[in-house]
């Protein structure tokens, strides 16, 4: 009989050894785990143990690196405080024979700008010379606004009240009256506009060119409906006015002036509604002194403060000087514009001629005075002003003007006879007054015209911006401004605007901001470059000892470009430019930044002006990962020509107790701060790059100037790259 077969397939294992082998190898997974996390455990606390070390270490050694460092920094800061000291002692010698013997060479008559009476001399013997033929008065223009620089430098150094308020005066005065001579000088030329006709159009339009001002000027004497407009190709500019326009007895005046005088009253009521908030008592002594030297009762004033030298005199003196602004404004804003030009110049008929266009100027609201610099009302509905911080005027301003024909000298036998007004040079109203049109008739008024050709002296990242000058205000407003056409190729901006008004064109300030990358690389003996690839262009400076030199060509950075001046001078030169890669203490408003910690940032940049005759720096993408306590960047040993740009270079991480070597590169797929086990903490990051350098190259960080070391470090901190990159 066969036997019985067996119901289980062999080789299948049963429940309970199912359950035994999951047993095992579950305590093997765990085995495993284990010792991966013993091993884990083992590698920080050997971590923490060489953390613990090197901490040790680097306050073992901390108090001498910080000697070490401090003695560098006194040492340097001291040569080059004593340098600056030695030469404003000889400057003071120097300049002043030389200015002495300057101004007693030229006899030009040109004050010293530090000496207020010497000011006020010039001031009040301009406003009564009788000149007023163009080609002079531009000659004199030139030698005011060199006077008028001088007084700027002295009020941006100034740290007195009572001589910053001496300083505007003086340049508020001075800026008012180049303007008023400019305007007596366009009316003569006005009353001889028939004696000069196009032989083509029968009009006159004539263009005069000074070192500073352009004058364009087009008298409409035919009256042909068919006239549209004209361009003044000599200097790029080009005007359009409306068919209402061309039946009219008018002259359209273009004067482009390559300063910029009216920016200045929105920059310096700021400046006071700053002081106001600080210090109230500042306010008042401001406020008690206004700079409208254009007023017969100031300049009384002005004679009894030379005589008198007592405080309590001069106090007096400023209080009845307001007194007699406020009434006079008082009585300006009673009548009418009209009525206000009448009575004046019947009134002081007998006065200069100046002084009457600088009065009729008041009213029409190009320069007011300086009393209405304060803090103005408040209204219900702001006004949309330009920010003078986040935009930059360029390339100067363009007074865009229309002005009633001033009557014609007609000759009869010999005999030349004109009619003479005592009104000055008058504004010709478009779009007239409102009140006196119905809503249809306000309509038919279109806007004029108006073509610029860029300067060539100043650089546009971006397409311009056009501001005109709110007169009542005394701001720039970007609104009223249409049909704005920008051509890049042939440099050229056309817009249209409602009435006839200064403008301007500008830029954003800080159009260039952020900073892609930056590169600090030695050249020799002190020297370096410094490269900033900002956000639109490349800008690439050579630091020759104190001396900065702009080396990036850009078309427009000419007059700049191979030019040695000291880094402030630099900084002011690319910014009037239109190219600026440096920061003030308003640009967190208008840039992102890493938002780093500003005395780990200052300690940086003072490290590495030492460093920079043997050390390249530059630009890493970590220093935005690693917190705002910690900078990153990188940085390797420059041993002459045959060091490649390719070669790599080592991330370091600066702190304020300690810097240190990373592990990672700049090719790292992500930010780790654990540091290189190869080099040791320290606590500066002098000490921590020398660990890496050769005896030659630490040789030669000890061989550079303190000039050039100083100046190393003001342009790091003036561009402030580990901040804003």
């Amino acid at each position: 009989m066969a036997p019985k077969k067996s119901s289980k397939k062999p080789g299948k294992k049963t429940k309970k050894q199912k359950e035994e082998e999951k047993r095992l190898q579950e305590e093997e997974e765990a085995r495993i785990e284990a010792e991966i996390e013993e091993q884990k455990r083992l590698v920080i606390e050997k971590k923490a143990q060489e953390l613990e070390r090197l901490e040790l270490r680097v306050s073992h050694h901390r108090e001498m690196e910080l000697n070490e460092l401090r003695d560098l920094l006194e040492q340097n800061h001291s040569a080059v405080t004593k340098w600056r000291d030695d030469l404003d002692e000889k400057a003071q010698v120097c300049v002043s024979v030389c200015v002495w013997w300057e101004r007693y060479m030229c006899c030009d008559g040109n004050p010293d700008p530090e000496v207020q009476q010497d000011v006020n001399t010039y001031i009040s013997l301009w406003r009564e010379d009788p000149e007023i033929n163009i080609t002079p008065v531009l000659k004199q223009c030139n030698d005011a606004l060199q006077l008028l620089g001088e007084l700027e430098v002295l009020l941006r150094d100034a740290t007195d009240t009572k001589k910053c308020q001496i300083y505007e005066e003086a340049v508020t005065s001075l800026q008012e009256l180049i303007h008023s001579k400019l305007h007596l000088s366009t009316e003569k030329i006005l009353k001889m506009a028939n004696e000069n006709t196009d032989t083509e159009t029968g009009n006159m339009q004539t263009v005069v060119k000074g070192d500073h001002t352009t004058l364009c000027l087009w008298v409409n004497l035919k009256r042909n409906q068919r006239f549209k407009g004209l361009n003044f190709e000599e200097v790029g500019l080009a005007f359009e006015i409306p068919k209402q326009l061309t039946m009219s007895d008018i002259a359209v005046r273009i004067l482009h002036t390559q300063y910029d005088h009216l920016s200045f009253l929105p920059r310096m009521a700021q400046r006071k509604i700053q002081i106001s908030s600080d210090s109230p008592e500042s306010l008042a002594v401001v406020d008690e002194a206004p700079a409208d030297t254009d007023l017969p009762e100031q300049e009384e004033t002005k004679d009894e403060e030379e005589v008198k030298d007592d405080d309590e005199t001069q106090q007096q003196t400023a209080d009845e000087e307001v007194q007699s602004i406020q009434e006079l404004e008082e009585k300006k804003s009673e009548d009418s514009p009209e009525t206000s030009k009448t009575s004046q110049a019947s009134a002081e008929g007998s006065g200069s001629q100046i002084q009457t266009q600088m009065e009729a100027l008041d009213v029409e609201g190009e320069f007011g005075s300086p009393s209405e610099l304060l803090p103005m009302e408040v209204i219900d509905e702001p006004v949309p002003v330009v920010d003078l911080m986040e935009y930059t005027p360029l390339g100067g301003v363009f007074y865009y003007d229309v002005f009633r024909i001033p009557p014609q000298a007609h000759r009869v036998h010999g005999w030349e006879i004109r009619q003479i007004l005592h009104t000055g040079l008058q504004v010709f109203p478009y779009p007239p007054e409102t009140v006196n049109l119905d809503e249809n008739q306000a309509l038919t008024c279109p806007p004029v015209g108006m073509s610029v050709k860029l300067p060539d002296c100043v650089v546009f990242l971006e397409t311009p911006q056009v501001a005109r000058w709110d007169a009542a205000d005394k701001q720039w407003r970007m609104d009223g401004i249409s049909d704005v056409s920008y051509e890049e190729e042939e440099a050229k901006i056309s817009f249209k605007m409602g009435s006839f008004q200064a403008f301007v064109l500008m830029q954003e300030t800080y159009a260039n901001f952020p900073f892609l990358s930056w590169e600090l690389s030695p050249l020799g003996k002190d020297a370096a470059t410094f490269t900033v690839s900002g956000a639109l262009i490349e800008i690439s400076i050579r630091i020759q000892g104190e001396q900065c030199i702009l080396q990036s060509e850009v078309k427009g950075l000419s007059h700049l470009q191979g030019k040695e001046m000291s880094s402030p001078d630099l900084q002011r030169a690319m910014i009037n430019a239109g190219i600026n890669i440096f920061v003030n203490e308003h640009t967190d408003k208008y840039v992102s930044s890493c938002g780093k910690n500003p005395l780990t940032e200052h300690a940086a940049y003072e490290q590495m002006s030492f460093l920079v005759a043997s050390c390249i720096f530059s630009w890493s993408k970590w220093n935005a990962k690693c917190g705002a306590e910690h900078l990153v960047m990188q940085a390797r040993e420059h041993t002459g020509p045959t060091t490649e740009s390719t070669d790599p270079q080592c991330l370091y991480l600066l702190g304020a107790q300690r810097s240190q070597k990373l592990a990672i590169t700049e090719g790292s797929e992500e930010f780790s701060s654990n540091h290189d086990p190869s080099r040791d903490f320290h606590s500066t990051f002098i000490r921590m790059l020398q660990d890496d350098m050769s005896t030659d190259g630490i040789a030669r960080t000890r061989e550079s100037s303190f000039l050039f070391v100083d100046t190393v470090r003001s342009l790091l901190c003036a561009t402030r790259p580990l901040m804003f990159s």
